[in-house]
Protein backbone atom coordinates (compact mmCIF):
# COMPACT_ATOMS: atom_id res chain seq x y z
CA UNK A 1 0.00 0.00 0.00
CA UNK A 2 1.26 3.45 -0.96
CA UNK A 3 1.11 6.46 1.43
CA UNK A 4 1.04 9.29 -0.30
CA UNK A 5 3.17 12.33 0.84
CA UNK A 6 1.85 14.46 3.64
CA UNK A 7 1.71 18.47 3.03
CA UNK A 8 -1.83 19.41 4.42
CA UNK A 9 -2.36 18.19 8.55
CA UNK A 10 -5.28 18.79 10.59
CA UNK A 11 -5.09 19.08 14.49
CA UNK A 12 -8.08 19.00 16.57
CA UNK A 13 -8.08 20.79 19.97
CA UNK A 14 -6.24 23.89 20.40
CA UNK A 15 -5.04 23.51 23.89
CA UNK A 16 -1.47 23.31 24.29
CA UNK A 17 -0.98 20.32 23.23
CA UNK A 18 -2.76 21.00 19.57
CA UNK A 19 -1.10 24.66 19.38
CA UNK A 20 2.17 22.83 20.01
CA UNK A 21 1.67 20.08 17.44
CA UNK A 22 0.51 22.74 14.94
CA UNK A 23 3.60 24.73 15.52
CA UNK A 24 5.89 21.10 15.04
CA UNK A 25 4.06 20.35 12.05
CA UNK A 26 4.11 23.88 10.19
CA UNK A 27 8.05 24.64 11.44
CA UNK A 28 8.52 21.12 9.34
CA UNK A 29 6.54 22.94 5.96
CA UNK A 30 3.15 21.53 5.87
CA UNK A 31 0.17 23.13 5.84
CA UNK A 32 -1.88 22.83 9.25
CA UNK A 33 -5.17 23.31 9.89
CA UNK A 34 -6.21 24.05 13.82
CA UNK A 35 -9.68 23.14 14.76
CA UNK A 36 -11.69 23.97 18.17
CA UNK A 37 -15.25 24.63 18.79
CA UNK A 38 -14.08 27.17 21.11
CA UNK A 39 -13.37 30.74 19.51
CA UNK A 40 -11.96 32.15 22.49
CA UNK A 41 -9.35 28.98 22.76
CA UNK A 42 -8.76 29.43 19.07
CA UNK A 43 -8.25 33.17 19.48
CA UNK A 44 -6.01 32.60 22.95
CA UNK A 45 -3.83 29.92 20.97
CA UNK A 46 -2.80 31.98 17.85
CA UNK A 47 -2.03 34.86 20.35
CA UNK A 48 0.18 32.72 22.61
CA UNK A 49 2.36 31.16 19.64
CA UNK A 50 2.59 34.50 17.82
CA UNK A 51 4.31 35.33 21.58
CA UNK A 52 6.15 32.19 21.02
CA UNK A 53 7.53 32.86 17.36
CA UNK A 54 8.39 35.96 19.20
CA UNK A 55 10.59 35.43 21.64
CA UNK A 56 12.20 32.70 19.13
CA UNK A 57 13.38 35.78 16.76
CA UNK A 58 14.46 37.83 19.94
CA UNK A 59 16.81 34.80 20.61
CA UNK A 60 17.66 34.64 17.34
CA UNK A 61 16.51 30.70 17.34
CA UNK A 62 14.44 31.52 13.90
CA UNK A 63 14.47 34.72 11.49
CA UNK A 64 11.03 36.85 11.14
CA UNK A 65 10.93 35.85 7.77
CA UNK A 66 10.51 32.30 8.98
CA UNK A 67 8.58 32.86 11.85
CA UNK A 68 6.18 34.76 9.81
CA UNK A 69 6.25 32.04 7.09
CA UNK A 70 5.41 29.26 9.54
CA UNK A 71 2.98 31.04 11.44
CA UNK A 72 1.00 31.66 7.91
CA UNK A 73 0.95 28.08 7.60
CA UNK A 74 -1.54 27.56 10.21
CA UNK A 75 -5.01 27.91 9.87
CA UNK A 76 -7.28 28.80 13.03
CA UNK A 77 -10.50 27.63 12.21
CA UNK A 78 -13.95 25.98 13.68
CA UNK A 79 -14.96 24.62 10.64
CA UNK A 80 -14.34 20.64 10.56
CA UNK A 81 -15.21 20.47 6.99
CA UNK A 82 -12.08 22.23 6.23
CA UNK A 83 -10.12 19.18 6.56
CA UNK A 84 -11.53 17.41 3.55
CA UNK A 85 -8.13 18.05 1.97
CA UNK A 86 -6.16 16.28 5.04
CA UNK A 87 -3.99 13.74 4.70
CA UNK A 88 -3.12 13.10 8.25
CA UNK A 89 -5.23 14.06 11.20
CA UNK A 90 -4.16 14.43 14.64
CA UNK A 91 -6.79 14.72 17.68
CA UNK A 92 -5.59 16.29 20.51
CA UNK A 93 -8.73 16.49 22.78
CA UNK A 94 -9.98 15.96 26.13
CA UNK A 95 -9.60 12.38 27.12
CA UNK A 96 -12.72 11.33 26.82
CA UNK A 97 -13.45 8.19 24.88
CA UNK A 98 -16.81 9.07 24.12
CA UNK A 99 -16.15 12.64 22.95
CA UNK A 100 -13.09 11.41 20.89
CA UNK A 101 -15.69 8.79 19.39
CA UNK A 102 -17.90 11.44 18.38
CA UNK A 103 -15.48 13.43 16.82
CA UNK A 104 -13.90 10.65 14.65
CA UNK A 105 -17.07 9.47 13.57
CA UNK A 106 -17.34 13.22 11.85
CA UNK A 107 -14.22 12.81 10.37
CA UNK A 108 -15.38 9.49 8.61
CA UNK A 109 -18.32 11.93 6.32
CA UNK A 110 -15.00 14.62 5.60
CA UNK A 111 -12.14 12.65 4.76
CA UNK A 112 -11.03 10.80 1.89
CA UNK A 113 -10.34 7.30 2.06
CA UNK A 114 -6.79 7.13 2.43
CA UNK A 115 -5.77 10.03 5.17
CA UNK A 116 -5.00 8.78 8.14
CA UNK A 117 -6.20 9.39 11.22
CA UNK A 118 -3.76 9.43 14.62
CA UNK A 119 -5.09 10.06 18.54
CA UNK A 120 -3.05 11.62 20.54
CA UNK A 121 -4.53 10.12 23.62
CA UNK A 122 -2.21 9.18 26.69
CA UNK A 123 -3.79 6.62 28.02
CA UNK A 124 -6.64 5.33 25.92
CA UNK A 125 -7.20 2.70 23.99
CA UNK A 126 -6.40 2.52 20.01
CA UNK A 127 -8.07 0.08 19.03
CA UNK A 128 -11.55 1.41 20.81
CA UNK A 129 -10.50 4.84 19.08
CA UNK A 130 -10.64 2.98 15.88
CA UNK A 131 -13.13 1.56 16.00
CA UNK A 132 -15.19 5.41 15.55
CA UNK A 133 -13.30 5.82 11.95
CA UNK A 134 -14.60 4.64 9.19
CA UNK A 135 -11.37 2.98 7.99
CA UNK A 136 -10.31 1.53 11.73
CA UNK A 137 -6.64 0.51 9.36
CA UNK A 138 -6.07 4.09 9.18
CA UNK A 139 -5.70 4.69 12.21
CA UNK A 140 -3.45 4.94 14.84
CA UNK A 141 -1.60 6.55 18.17
CA UNK A 142 0.90 9.73 17.66
CA UNK A 143 1.76 10.60 21.58
CA UNK A 144 3.55 13.95 21.93
CA UNK A 145 4.60 15.03 24.94
CA UNK A 146 4.01 18.33 26.45
CA UNK A 147 5.36 21.00 25.36
CA UNK A 148 5.49 19.00 21.98
CA UNK A 149 7.80 21.49 20.54
CA UNK A 150 10.40 20.91 23.13
CA UNK A 151 10.10 17.33 24.05
CA UNK A 152 11.45 15.16 21.18
CA UNK A 153 9.49 11.80 22.20
CA UNK A 154 6.68 10.65 20.18
CA UNK A 155 5.03 7.13 20.66
CA UNK A 156 3.69 5.40 18.08
CA UNK A 157 0.75 3.26 18.29
CA UNK A 158 -0.81 0.88 16.40
CA UNK A 159 -4.35 -0.18 16.86
CA UNK A 160 -5.17 -4.07 16.25
CA UNK A 161 -6.82 -2.82 12.83
CA UNK A 162 -3.64 -0.64 12.17
CA UNK A 163 -2.29 -0.94 9.09
CA UNK A 164 1.84 -1.80 8.88
CA UNK A 165 2.45 0.81 6.00
CA UNK A 166 0.13 3.12 7.67
CA UNK A 167 2.50 3.02 11.09
CA UNK A 168 5.43 2.40 9.32
CA UNK A 169 4.86 5.87 7.25
CA UNK A 170 3.85 7.80 10.35
CA UNK A 171 7.01 6.75 12.17
CA UNK A 172 9.33 8.03 9.00
CA UNK A 173 7.29 11.30 9.41
CA UNK A 174 8.01 11.95 12.48
CA UNK A 175 11.38 11.27 11.93
CA UNK A 176 11.03 14.12 9.38
CA UNK A 177 9.68 16.19 11.70
CA UNK A 178 12.83 16.02 13.79
CA UNK A 179 11.34 13.70 16.64
CA UNK A 180 12.28 10.45 18.07
CA UNK A 181 9.78 7.94 17.64
CA UNK A 182 9.57 4.71 19.63
CA UNK A 183 6.68 2.12 18.82
CA UNK A 184 4.41 1.13 21.58
CA UNK A 185 1.89 -1.67 21.99
CA UNK A 186 -1.70 -0.80 22.51
CA UNK A 187 -1.93 -1.32 26.37
CA UNK A 188 -2.78 0.83 29.02
CA UNK A 189 -0.60 4.19 29.47
CA UNK A 190 1.73 2.68 26.56
CA UNK A 191 5.23 3.13 27.80
CA UNK A 192 5.63 6.38 29.23
CA UNK A 193 2.60 6.77 31.32
CA UNK A 194 2.95 3.23 32.22
CA UNK A 195 6.43 2.61 33.46
CA UNK A 196 6.25 6.29 35.12
CA UNK A 197 2.97 5.28 37.42
CA UNK A 198 5.75 4.26 40.62
CA UNK A 199 7.71 7.52 40.54
CA UNK A 200 4.63 9.23 41.41
CA UNK A 201 2.41 5.99 43.17
CA UNK A 202 4.84 5.55 45.27
CA UNK A 203 6.30 8.37 46.18
CA UNK A 204 2.88 9.41 47.58
CA UNK A 205 2.68 5.92 49.35
CA UNK A 206 6.12 6.45 51.17
CA UNK A 207 4.49 10.26 52.35
CA UNK A 208 1.11 8.55 53.58
CA UNK A 209 3.24 6.05 55.23
CA UNK A 210 5.30 9.08 56.82
CA UNK A 211 8.50 7.97 55.78
CA UNK A 212 9.79 10.88 54.16
CA UNK A 213 7.74 14.41 53.74
CA UNK A 214 6.78 15.75 50.38
CA UNK A 215 10.01 18.37 50.54
CA UNK A 216 12.31 15.06 51.36
CA UNK A 217 11.17 12.90 48.81
CA UNK A 218 11.26 15.66 46.05
CA UNK A 219 14.83 16.46 47.46
CA UNK A 220 15.96 12.64 47.38
CA UNK A 221 14.73 12.39 44.35
CA UNK A 222 17.25 14.65 43.06
CA UNK A 223 20.41 14.49 44.84
CA UNK A 224 20.40 10.90 45.07
CA UNK A 225 18.90 10.09 41.63
CA UNK A 226 19.76 12.74 39.48
CA UNK A 227 16.56 13.64 38.26
CA UNK A 228 15.53 17.19 37.14
CA UNK A 229 12.50 17.29 39.22
CA UNK A 230 11.00 15.62 42.43
CA UNK A 231 7.38 13.67 41.82
CA UNK A 232 5.51 16.07 43.56
CA UNK A 233 7.03 19.11 41.34
CA UNK A 234 6.21 17.14 38.83
CA UNK A 235 2.83 16.19 39.58
CA UNK A 236 2.15 20.23 39.86
CA UNK A 237 3.54 20.61 36.47
CA UNK A 238 1.60 18.25 34.61
CA UNK A 239 -1.85 19.22 36.64
CA UNK A 240 -2.60 16.85 39.67
CA UNK A 241 -5.88 16.53 38.07
CA UNK A 242 -4.40 14.80 34.33
CA UNK A 243 -2.21 13.00 36.64
CA UNK A 244 -4.95 11.79 39.03
CA UNK A 245 -6.78 10.68 35.54
CA UNK A 246 -3.92 8.81 34.12
CA UNK A 247 -3.42 6.83 36.91
CA UNK A 248 -7.05 6.31 37.42
CA UNK A 249 -7.58 5.22 33.52
CA UNK A 250 -4.12 3.09 33.71
CA UNK A 251 -5.71 1.24 36.61
CA UNK A 252 -9.08 0.72 35.51
CA UNK A 253 -8.07 -0.55 32.38
CA UNK A 254 -5.39 -3.24 33.93
CA UNK A 255 -8.56 -4.67 36.32
CA UNK A 256 -7.45 -2.72 39.17
CA UNK A 257 -3.72 -4.28 39.25
CA UNK A 258 -2.96 -3.00 42.59
CA UNK A 259 0.69 -1.27 41.15
CA UNK A 260 -1.35 1.32 40.01
CA UNK A 261 -4.17 1.90 42.26
CA UNK A 262 -4.28 6.12 42.78
CA UNK A 263 -3.81 7.58 46.14
CA UNK A 264 -6.02 9.52 48.51
CA UNK A 265 -3.69 12.53 48.54
CA UNK A 266 -3.83 12.83 45.16
CA UNK A 267 -7.43 12.32 44.91
CA UNK A 268 -8.00 14.88 47.90
CA UNK A 269 -6.10 17.53 46.08
CA UNK A 270 -8.05 17.39 42.79
CA UNK A 271 -11.28 17.51 44.88
CA UNK A 272 -9.85 21.01 47.03
CA UNK A 273 -9.07 22.39 43.43
CA UNK A 274 -4.90 22.31 44.29
CA UNK A 275 -3.83 21.01 40.80
CA UNK A 276 -0.68 22.58 40.85
CA UNK A 277 1.10 25.72 39.24
CA UNK A 278 -1.54 26.27 36.85
CA UNK A 279 -4.07 26.83 39.83
CA UNK A 280 -1.06 28.73 41.74
CA UNK A 281 -1.42 26.02 44.63
CA UNK A 282 -0.59 22.36 44.66
CA UNK A 283 1.73 20.06 46.65
CA UNK A 284 3.81 23.56 47.01
CA UNK A 285 2.36 27.34 46.73
CA UNK A 286 3.55 29.02 43.24
CA UNK A 287 1.88 32.31 45.03
CA UNK A 288 4.76 33.02 47.32
CA UNK A 289 7.31 29.78 46.19
CA UNK A 290 10.27 28.89 48.73
CA UNK A 291 12.67 27.01 48.61
CA UNK A 292 12.38 23.15 49.41
CA UNK A 293 16.34 22.45 49.68
CA UNK A 294 16.27 20.42 52.68
CA UNK A 295 19.08 17.76 54.23
CA UNK A 296 18.18 14.67 54.39
CA UNK A 297 20.01 11.83 56.40
CA UNK A 298 21.60 9.25 54.42
CA UNK A 299 19.74 6.10 55.78
CA UNK A 300 16.19 7.63 54.77
CA UNK A 301 17.61 9.04 51.31
CA UNK A 302 18.94 5.49 50.45
CA UNK A 303 15.42 3.70 51.26
CA UNK A 304 13.66 6.54 49.54
CA UNK A 305 15.52 6.11 46.37
CA UNK A 306 16.00 2.64 46.08
CA UNK A 307 12.24 1.97 46.57
CA UNK A 308 10.52 4.39 44.06
CA UNK A 309 13.94 3.43 41.82
CA UNK A 310 13.10 -0.57 42.45
CA UNK A 311 9.24 -0.03 41.34
CA UNK A 312 10.41 1.88 38.13
CA UNK A 313 12.76 -0.66 37.23
CA UNK A 314 10.10 -3.23 37.61
CA UNK A 315 7.65 -1.89 35.25
CA UNK A 316 10.22 -1.24 32.82
CA UNK A 317 10.78 -4.95 33.03
CA UNK A 318 7.31 -5.83 33.01
CA UNK A 319 6.81 -3.86 29.77
CA UNK A 320 10.20 -5.88 28.26
CA UNK A 321 8.23 -8.74 29.19
CA UNK A 322 5.04 -8.20 27.81
CA UNK A 323 6.37 -6.87 24.98
CA UNK A 324 4.91 -3.23 24.99
CA UNK A 325 8.40 -1.99 23.37
CA UNK A 326 11.69 -3.28 22.79
CA UNK A 327 14.58 -2.73 25.88
CA UNK A 328 15.88 -0.01 23.17
CA UNK A 329 12.92 2.02 22.96
CA UNK A 330 11.26 1.50 26.96
CA UNK A 331 14.83 2.98 27.93
CA UNK A 332 14.70 6.04 24.98
CA UNK A 333 11.00 6.98 25.75
CA UNK A 334 11.83 7.24 29.59
CA UNK A 335 15.08 9.35 28.80
CA UNK A 336 13.42 11.80 26.11
CA UNK A 337 9.64 11.92 27.01
CA UNK A 338 9.73 12.01 30.83
CA UNK A 339 13.63 13.63 31.20
CA UNK A 340 14.91 10.63 33.28
CA UNK A 341 18.70 10.92 33.95
CA UNK A 342 19.38 7.23 32.60
CA UNK A 343 17.25 4.16 30.93
CA UNK A 344 15.75 2.61 33.40
CA UNK A 345 16.64 -0.82 32.24
CA UNK A 346 20.36 0.57 31.59
CA UNK A 347 20.36 1.97 34.99
CA UNK A 348 19.04 -1.49 36.75
CA UNK A 349 21.84 -2.75 35.13
CA UNK A 350 24.42 -0.74 36.32
CA UNK A 351 22.86 -1.26 40.13
CA UNK A 352 22.71 -5.05 39.55
CA UNK A 353 19.69 -6.44 38.69
CA UNK A 354 19.96 -8.88 42.36
CA UNK A 355 19.94 -5.79 44.06
CA UNK A 356 16.87 -4.18 42.64
CA UNK A 357 15.01 -7.64 43.26
CA UNK A 358 16.01 -8.30 46.77
CA UNK A 359 14.49 -3.87 47.49
CA UNK A 360 11.37 -5.82 45.90
CA UNK A 361 10.81 -8.82 47.31
CA UNK A 362 11.91 -7.55 50.87
CA UNK A 363 8.89 -4.79 50.20
CA UNK A 364 6.67 -7.53 48.81
CA UNK A 365 7.37 -9.55 52.39
CA UNK A 366 6.78 -6.55 54.31
CA UNK A 367 3.47 -5.90 52.62
CA UNK A 368 2.03 -8.80 51.49
CA UNK A 369 0.98 -6.66 48.77
CA UNK A 370 0.79 -7.75 44.96
CA UNK A 371 1.27 -3.89 44.96
CA UNK A 372 5.41 -5.03 45.00
CA UNK A 373 4.98 -8.76 43.50
CA UNK A 374 8.88 -9.00 41.18
CA UNK A 375 8.57 -9.24 37.68
CA UNK A 376 8.89 -12.38 35.69
CA UNK A 377 11.40 -11.08 33.76
CA UNK A 378 13.91 -9.30 36.50
CA UNK A 379 13.47 -13.12 38.57
CA UNK A 380 14.57 -15.09 35.86
CA UNK A 381 17.44 -12.72 34.63
CA UNK A 382 18.52 -12.02 38.63
CA UNK A 383 18.63 -15.60 39.21
CA UNK A 384 21.23 -16.23 35.79
CA UNK A 385 23.26 -12.83 36.97
CA UNK A 386 22.22 -11.73 33.52
CA UNK A 387 21.98 -7.88 32.43
CA UNK A 388 19.48 -6.66 29.78
CA UNK A 389 21.84 -4.85 27.60
CA UNK A 390 24.04 -8.60 27.38
CA UNK A 391 20.47 -9.81 25.94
Amino acid sequence: MMIKEHKVVGVIGAGSMGSGIAQVAATAGLDVFVFDTNAGVLDKAQKNLSATFEKLVEKNKLTSDDSEKIQNRIVWTNELSLFKDCTLVIEAIIENLAIKQTVFKELSNILSDDAIVASNTSSLSITALANSYKHPSQFLGLHFFNPAPLMPLVEVIPGLQSNEDVVSSCYQLMKSWKKIPVIAKDTPGFIVNRVARPFYGEALRIVEEQIASIEEVDAIMKTSGGFKMGPFELMDLIGNDINYTVTETVWTQTYYDPRYKPSQIQKKMVESGRLGRKTGQGYYSYANPVSNTFSVDDKKSDLVFHRILAMLVNEAADALYYGIAIKEDIDIAMTKGVNYPKGLLAWADEIGLSKITLILETLYEEYSEDRYRVSVLLKKMAKQNLKFYSL
